[in-house]
């Protein structure tokens, strides 16, 4: 319990914020949701931008969007298969005095 006014105007204040902060952070993880069931660039748009915003706030650390943005920047993109390079043997070239015999 505070005792002095500018603590309980404080603790008025951080009441204020959490139920903010906490309506911010579910818009994004039902943005995130969204777009992993929708993957395309107008849902990656609002995603970015909803988690670009939070980050200038302070409401998520900065490695923690950076982390999330390039995750989800992998739904988009589609990973190639590649076989795998053979050792392919060139044949020997012959010179010039195999070829006189």
């Amino acid at each position: 319990m505070p005792i002095t006014r500018g603590a309980t105007k404080k603790l008025r204040q951080d009441k204020k914020r959490k139920k903010q902060n906490l309506i911010v952070k579910k818009a994004v993880i039902s943005a995130v949701k969204k777009l992993k069931l929708n993957p395309n660039l107008k849902n990656l748009s609002e995603t970015y931008s909803l988690l670009d915003s939070t980050r200038k706030k302070k409401i998520f650390h900065k490695n923690k969007v950076a982390r999330l943005k390039s995750n989800l920047s992998k739904l988009l993109t589609k990973k190639k298969v590649t076989k795998p390079v053979e050792n392919k043997k060139t044949p020997r070239k012959i010179s010039k005095d195999q070829k006189k015999k």
